[in-house]
């Protein structure tokens, strides 16, 4: 009886290969793709980048539940780059040459990504960046479903200089001291100066990361708003300086109604260890808020809120909140699984080629697109004002998705710049 029954299974095994692949849930479970997870788990960045871990994570569990990709199941692969820049490029490397992985999903910051960009151009890897970034690069190893600045920072800005927004007149540009927000800034001056904006009235500083004091700071802003016009912060700090950035604008009771701060890398997460009371009224600019009213958000909150229960994740087993980031991290992978049953292929020339164009409709409701040659998604903006209980009241959004502009008008030379990427050939030239 065992020597029949082995020979059975033996012949179902060979029959359910002959089949082909994909048509069966139990030849699937053999066959296995990698993906990387290249996101910081400790140090500064952690309280921003370790939700983007379990949104993978979370993504990669509804997939493999549902057959895998193109019948196979999706084995991720967890990194700790630590928030240490050159770190992260050591870290793509091992992915991407030992652990054999097909795409990686990561980064958060702009220097995290600028450490590990020359990786997967020379090993001709693909890389998901799930974060509003400066703009400036186009890589034909990197898909972008982050926001570009004219998709954040420019109508954030304009939302401010407008009737609605408080009409500012004076700025004050206060970022954490790296590419992103010094990047982000040069355009926003440029920008602000295609307004009539006089240099008088622009304000612009930086502090390292993990910087904790920021007395000295509001008093300064304090100051430069005490000079007559309506002025108005733009804050482009990033990770765990945030908690103490809003806690000490609280402090000393810089409300809304007199300076208000609009910021781009505050989310639901960020607000998470903050008195919001204080806060009331102060901005942040994204492409999806866990406020916006859509049956797919309230299915996204429902899926998140089981998974980080059943997961035990810290904090959000009792509280889960979802974010931007969260979102586009969540896009991408179900774009990247798209693509890859497009070409029927995990090469990535061919996966490159099948993301052109691909639709997902996003947890906010609205079908989001990957541009057919920039390799960045057209996506709408939000702009939310912070309430009481950490959450946001989205007081302005566009009629619909924003094409990106990775070369920003604002800068100098960029119109003579291809909105694609190019080929290594070219670049080699």
């Amino acid at each position: 009886m065992k020597r029949r029954g082995v020979l059975k299974l033996l012949s179902m095994s060979a029959a359910i290969a002959a089949i082909g692949l994909g048509s069966s849930s139990l030849y699937a479970q053999a066959k296995t793709v990698k993906v990387g997870i290249l996101h910081s788990l400790s140090g500064t960045m952690a309280i921003s980048e370790t939700v983007l871990k379990d949104t993978v994570l979370m993504a990669v569990e509804e997939i493999n539940a549902k057959g895998g990709v193109m019948g196979y199941k999706i084995e991720p692969v967890v990194v700790d780059p630590a928030s240490n820049w050159p770190l992260f490029a050591e870290k793509a490397r091992q992915l991407v040459t030992q652990d054999k992985v097909a795409v990686v999903f990561g980064c958060w910051t702009s220097v995290s990504r600028k450490s590990v960009l020359p990786v997967f151009e020379e090993l001709n890897s693909l890389l998901f960046y799930p974060v509003q970034y400066e703009g400036e690069e186009i890589s034909k190893n990197v898909f972008y479903t982050g926001a570009a600045p004219n998709q954040q920072a420019i109508p954030a800005v304009e939302y401010l200089m407008s009737k609605d927004g408080g009409s500012a007149k004076r700025w004050v540009l206060l970022g954490t001291d790296y590419v992103y927000p010094r990047t982000t800034n040069k355009i926003l001056r440029a920008f602000l100066k295609s307004k009539g904006v006089a240099d008088a009235d622009i304000m612009e500083d930086y502090t390292p990361f993990g910087h904790a004091d920021y007395q000295t700071i509001i008093a300064k802003i304090k100051k430069f708003a005490a000079e007559g016009k309506k002025t108005a912060v733009v804050s482009t700090i990033n990770g765990d300086s945030n908690v103490p950035f809003y806690k000490e604008l609280g402090n000393q009771g810089l409300k809304a109604t007199d300076v208000p701060v609009v910021a781009f890398s505050v989310g639901e997460e960020e607000l998470r260890g903050v008195d919001t009371k204080p806060l009331v009224g102060h901005l942040a600019a994204w492409n999806y808020f866990m406020s916006i009213k859509a049956p797919a958000n309230d299915e996204f909150i429902k899926k998140w809120g089981g998974y980080a229960k059943a997961k035990n994740i810290a904090g959000h087993k009792d509280k889960p909140l979802t974010n931007d980031p969260m979102e586009a991290t969540y896009i991408g992978i179900y774009m990247w699984k798209q693509a890859v049953e497009k070409a029927k292929s995990f090469d990535v020339a061919k996966v490159t080629a099948a993301m052109a164009g691909q639709t997902f409709t996003a947890p906010s409701g609205i079908t989001s697109t990957m541009d057919a040659k920039n390799h960045h998604l057209h996506k709408a903006v939000f702009i939310g004002e912070v309430k009481a209980d950490g959450q946001f009241n989205v007081v302005w959004k566009t009629k619909g998705p924003v094409k990106a502009q990775p070369w920003s008008p604002f800068i100098a030379g960029n119109d003579k710049k291809k909105d694609e990427p190019a080929l290594m050939a070219e670049k080699k030239k």
